[in-house]
C-alpha cells in the first residue's frame, strides 16, 4: 500500500487508540520533513515541523537536532516538553524550534502542528513585511486567514519571542514572520505540512507577478470557502506523498 493510501486510510477512522494516533501524528510528521527536502528545503536544519502528543497534550514531537531532512524516520522524532525537556526519544532537541512552536501550541489548543522552514520565495517576501493579496487562486486559502509578525527579533532565541509570534498569529493557519518567513498551523501534521507547501507558492507568485490585479473580497472568500472543503493541505500533502514517497517503509521505523 503507498503511503498517501495509508494515510487517507487512518484519516477515515474514528476509531483510533490514542496510540494509534500518536503513532499517526508522528507518521505524518517524520514524512513531513521528508517532503520538505523533497522541495529542496532545509538543507541547513532551517526549520522544523511539531506534532502534538494526543496524551501529555503540553508536548510535542519534533525531529531531534542534526537529523539531514531527506533521511529522517519516526525513530528520529523526541517528545519534547513545555520547559524545553527531552521527555521521550534520544537526541538533542532543536531549541530553535522548541521557542517557536511551544508557545504557539500552548496557546492554540485547537492546533496539533505548526510548520517552519526556510524557503526561497517565503523568505524574500517576509523581508518586505506585507500580507498576501488575492491575486491568484492557491492565494484565497489564506485570504483574511494570516497574519504578519512585524518583530526585528529574526534570531528567535527565547520562549518570550515565541509567545510575541503566538500573539500575532491570533486564531489565523498562517503568519508571515517578518526577515524570517513563513509559518503554518493545523489540526493535523497533514494539513500543516501541505498549507506550508501552498504558502511557499503564493509568495512565489506575490514575488513574481509584477503588476497583479487582485479579485474582490466576495470572490476571494467564494474561492476560499471552495477551496478549503475537506483541507486544502491535506489534499496537496497526499498529492506530494504520491509524488515523492510512495513507499511506505522508508520511514515507519
Amino acid at each position: 500500500m503507498c503511503v498517501a493510501n495509508q494515510i487517507e486510510q487512518q484519516q477515515g477512522n474514528a476509531e483510533l487508540t490514542t496510540e494509534q494516533i500518536r503513532a499517526q501524528r508522528k507518521l505524518e510528521c517524520a514524512l513531513g520533513y521528508r517532503l520538505l527536502a523533497a522541495q529542496k528545503w532545509g538543507d541547513l536544519g532551517d526549520g522544523h515541523i511539531s506534532a502534538r502528543d494526543p496524551e501529555r497534550t503540553d508536548c510535542f514531537w519534533m525531529l531531534q537536532y542534526g537529523v539531514s531532512y531527506h533521511a529522517v524516520t519516526v525513530s528520529d522524532l523526541v517528545l519534547v516538553g513545555p520547559d524545553g525537556q527531552l521527555v521521550d526519544g534520544d537526541g538533542f532537541v532543536n531549541l530553535a524550534g522548541y521557542y517557536i512552536h511551544q508557545p504557539i501550541l500552548e496557546a492554540r489548543p485547537d492546533l496539533i502542528s505548526a510548520v517552519h522552514v526556510h524557503t526561497g520565495w517565503g523568505t524574500p517576501f517576509s523581508a518586505e513585511a506585507r500580507l498576501f493579496e488575492p491575486i491568484s487562486q492557491e492565494s484565497c486559502i489564506f485570504f483574511e486567514d494570516h497574519s504578519l509578525w512585524d518583530d526585528e527579533e529574526v534570531q528567535v532565541q527565547s520562549v518570550a519571542a515565541g509567545k510575541r509570534i503566538a500573539k500575532a498569529l491570533e486564531d489565523n493557519r498562517a503568519i508571515i514572520l517578518r526577515n524570517h518567513g513563513l509559518l503554518t498551523g493545523a489540526d493535523s501534521v497533514a494539513e500543516a505540512v501541505g498549507l506550508f507547501v501552498i504558502m511557499e507558492r503564493v509568495a512565489e507568485v506575490h514575488m513574481k507577478a509584477r503588476n497583479p490585479q487582485p479579485i474582490s473580497a466576495e470572490m476571494a472568500r467564494f474561492a476560499k470557502a471552495d477551496l478549503i472543503v475537506g483541507g486544502a493541505g491535506y489534499a496537496a500533502f497526499t498529492s506530494l506523498l504520491s509524488r515523492h514517497l510512495p513507499e511506505t517503509d522508508i520511514v515507519n521505523q
